[in-house]
C-alpha cells in the first residue's frame, strides 16, 4: 500500500536524508516523524518511528521520517537537541515545498518527541497536532543535559508512554503533564522501546485521528 522513496535535501548543517512515504490517494496531511537519541544509536529506521510512519500512511497522510544531523547520510554533528530543532524546520519546509501546505502533524519518539515539541513553537501556523511517544521530558536523559527543557504542548497532543519505561520515567512525564492537564495514554507493562507493543501504538494513532477533521 502506498509508495516510498529516499529523499536528500538541504538542511542547516548540510544535507539531510529522509524517507518519504506516500499513500495511494492524494495525501490529506503531512506527518514528519523524528527518531530517538543519535548518541544512543537512534535513526529513522527505529521500529517505533517506522510504526508511526505506517500509521500515518494508512491514515492517508504523506509521512516523512528523516535522520537528524550526523546520522546516516545527514551531514553535521549532534547538537544536544538545539540544531536538531532547526533540522525539523528544514524537513517541514522541504515537505511543504514538495507536497503542499497541508495540515501538519509533528511526531517523534523519545529524543525525537522532545525535539518536535520544541520545533512546534517555531512554526506559524502551529502544527495541526503533535503525536509524541515516550518523549524525553526529564533532564536526566544523557547527552543533552544542557539543552532547553521540554516545553508545554497543545491540549490535543497525543502522548503515549510505557508504564515501565526505564529511560524516561513515567513519574517525570506525569510531573510534566500535570500542570498542563494533559492526558497521557499509559501502556501497562511497556518499557521504553515498546517491545511487543508496536501494534498497540499504531492502533492508538489510527484511533485518535479516526473521524477527526483535518
Amino acid at each position: 500500500m502506498g509508495s516510498q522513496r529516499k529523499v536528500i535535501f538541504l538542511g542547516p548543517a548540510g544535507q539531510l536524508e529522509g524517507m518519504l512515504h506516500l499513500p495511494d490517494a492524494a495525501p490529506r496531511a503531512i506527518a514528519v516523524v523524528a527518531h530517538p537519541l543519535p548518541t544512543m544509536g537512534g535513526t529513522m529506521d527505529n521500529k517505533v518511528v517506522t510504526t508511526l510512519t505506517k500509521a500515518f500512511t494508512e491514515l492517508g497522510f504523506a509521512a516523512l521520517r528523516f535522520n537528524f544531523r550526523g546520522v546516516g547520510e545527514s551531514a553535521g554533528e549532534f547538537d544536544s537537541g538545539n540544531g536538531e530543532v532547526e533540522d525539523v524546520l528544514a524537513v517541514v519546509r522541504h515537505a511543504q515545498e514538495e507536497i503542499g501546505h497541508l495540515p501538519l502533524i509533528l511526531s517523534g519518539f523519545s529524543f525525537g518527541g522532545y525535539v518536535q515539541a520544541r520545533a512546534a513553537q517555531h512554526l506559524h501556523p502551529q502544527p495541526h497536532r503533535l503525536v509524541l511517544v515516550a518523549p524525553a521530558v526529564g533532564r536526566s536523559v544523557p547527552s543533552f543535559e544542557n539543552s532547553t527543557s521540554m516545553p508545554h504542548v497543545p491540549h490535543n497532543t497525543l502522548l503515549i508512554h510505557g508504564e515501565q519505561d526505564e529511560v524516561v520515567l513515567l513519574s517525570d512525564v506525569m510531573d510534566w503533564a500535570r500542570p498542563q492537564n494533559l492526558p497521557v495514554v499509559v501502556l501497562p507493562g511497556a518499557e521504553h522501546f515498546f517491545h511487543g507493543r508496536l501494534n498497540q501504538i499504531k492502533q492508538l494513532v489510527l484511533h485518535s485521528f479516526h473521524g477527526q477533521p483535518l
